[in-house]
């Protein structure tokens, strides 16, 4: 058993309309740092999604017609309560999905600020009132909720990524069945029963875990009463969903894959720039949508920067997410392990130098050593795949118009990186990057404060800020004549 101050929060069944739902078949959750079996959770069909999806729609009604002001108590109410069980939720976190304590318990402050913003954003959903084109006309424009919403959510973040998406949905007035990644359920069922604990009618909030990902996803693009999907995941999903999704012209936001660049210039401080590149990169193990993919490194400090960063890399302490002072856990299954090994195999054997790391950690299971390699080129895989691990590729670059030329040579547009000491150059980057999000001088750029998102096959839609919640509200034009 998991040391938790409320043992109640570790949930088997899911989460059906505020009821616990015990289903027909079970699947095991497992620690991916041991093996060890957490849980036996109720595997969802798609006749439960849409048995979820019928009491959302019936309980949207009621909640639309809440005022802002009392959906925002109840969404303030699970933030204090997330707030106050924040160390029980990174023990569960960490317990499945294998992230070092300290980040587990990052994350679901991060989740709670989501909450926190889109409470407050609750009561800040304002209508226009528009000058009228004719004397006895006047015209007002509306922003009503979608519906029913369905969430689709991955292993990497499984507490944040949920509250990313709830919170601005709730806040709008709408309801939300959630399917979370089959890996890491038991995140997701916690926040659940925290929001009934604060309050959540029933029926708003549904959590279905399920290894039956693609059946599911068809009944929330098939299902009339779902109007929208909020997915975070692979590219190749996303396209699927946008297929499937077609023939009801649904409503989607898609949060998909990443190949973020992470640029150094030479008037750049390289000690600041190593400790960015260790956030965004190594980050999570390197499983992250927005950690650093590729390294690209100014010619005159690029054998400078390699060296400062092969040592930090080198010291990074590999462990179980519960041992004191880990900073790499394990990756999420041997499948991740094998791609971060063909990266480096393929990168080797074109050419690229191995400066630390490049096997499987000592430690067995999927452990494995944070790597750095040099001198690598465009023809690499690494340079065209999200590694999805602790794999630091460096490459060398000569001018701007270069490095952004070669930056921008990818499919994907969600996150990028730049330091330098210069202003301009700054400006010149930020605007020359095709990117949904731009970190100058800093590998960590999340906040609910401002709008997440990608461009090109990163996505669609934004997670966060004021804009976060547009996606979750439809406007409605009206005409009056008086």
């Amino acid at each position: 058993m998991l040391p938790l101050s409320r043992p109640d929060l570790l949930l088997s069944d899911a989460f059906l309309a505020g009821r616990p739902h015990a289903g027909a078949e079970r699947f095991a959750v497992t620690n991916p740092a041991t093996g060890a079996l957490l849980a036996e959770v109720t595997d969802c069909t798609p006749e439960d999604a849409a048995q979820a999806i019928e009491a959302a729609t019936q309980a949207q009604r009621d909640w639309a017609r809440q005022t802002g002001k009392a959906r925002a108590a109840i969404l303030r109410r699970w933030h204090d309560l997330v707030i106050a069980h924040a160390d029980d939720l990174a023990t569960i976190l960490t317990a499945e999905m294998g992230k070092p304590l300290a980040e587990a318990k990052g994350e679901i402050l991060y989740g709670a600020g989501y909450i926190e913003f889109y409470a407050e954003e609750a009561k800040r959903l304002y209508g226009e009132t528009l000058p009228g084109h004719q004397s006895d006309k006047r015209l007002i424009v509306l922003r009503q909720p979608v519906g029913v919403v369905g969430a689709i959510t991955p292993w990497n973040f499984p507490n944040a990524m949920i509250a990313r998406k709830a919170a601005p949905a709730l806040a709008a007035g709408c309801a939300i069945v959630v399917k979370p990644a089959a890996e890491t359920p038991l995140s997701s069922l916690a926040l659940a029963l925290l929001a009934q604990e604060a309050g959540l009618p029933d029926g708003l909030l549904s959590v279905l875990p399920s290894t039956w990902a693609a059946s599911i996803g068809q009944e929330f693009c098939d299902n009339p009463r779902m109007r929208k999907i909020s997915f975070t995941g692979s590219t190749n999903v996303g396209r699927i969903l946008m297929r499937q999704g077609a023939a009801q012209i649904k409503k989607l936001s898609l949060e998909l894959g990443g190949n973020a660049p992470f640029i150094v210039f030479d008037d750049a401080d390289l000690d600041a720039a190593v400790e960015g590149c260790l956030l965004s990169k190594f980050r999570n193990a390197g499983q992250t949508c927005v950690c650093t993919n590729r390294i690209y490194v100014q010619d005159a400090v690029h054998d400078a920067f390699v060296a400062k960063l092969a040592a930090a890399v080198a010291a990074l302490p590999v462990g179980d997410g519960f041992a004191p002072g880990t900073a790499i856990g394990p990756l999420i299954s041997p499948a991740a392990v094998e791609k971060v090994r063909d990266h480096v195999s393929d990168a080797t054997a074109k050419g690229a130098t191995l400066v630390t790391g490049g096997a499987a950690h000592a430690l067995g299971g999927t452990y494995f050593q944070p790597t750095v390699l040099s001198g690598v080129t465009a023809e690499m895989a690494v340079a065209r795949e999200e590694t999805f691990g602790p794999l630091a590729p460096v490459f060398r670059f000569q001018t701007v118009d270069e490095v952004l030329a070669a930056a921008n040579d990818t499919d994907f547009g969600l996150a990028s990186y730049v330091y330098t000491g210069s202003l301009s150059r700054s400006w010149q980057v930020m605007e020359g990057l095709e990117y949904g999000m731009v970190g100058v001088n800093t590998g960590l750029i999340s906040t609910e404060l401002a709008p997440f998102g990608g461009i090109k096959q990163s996505g669609t839609g934004r997670e966060g800020g004021r804009q976060g919640i547009e996606d979750y509200l439809e406007l409605k034009y009206c005409c009056l004549s008086v």
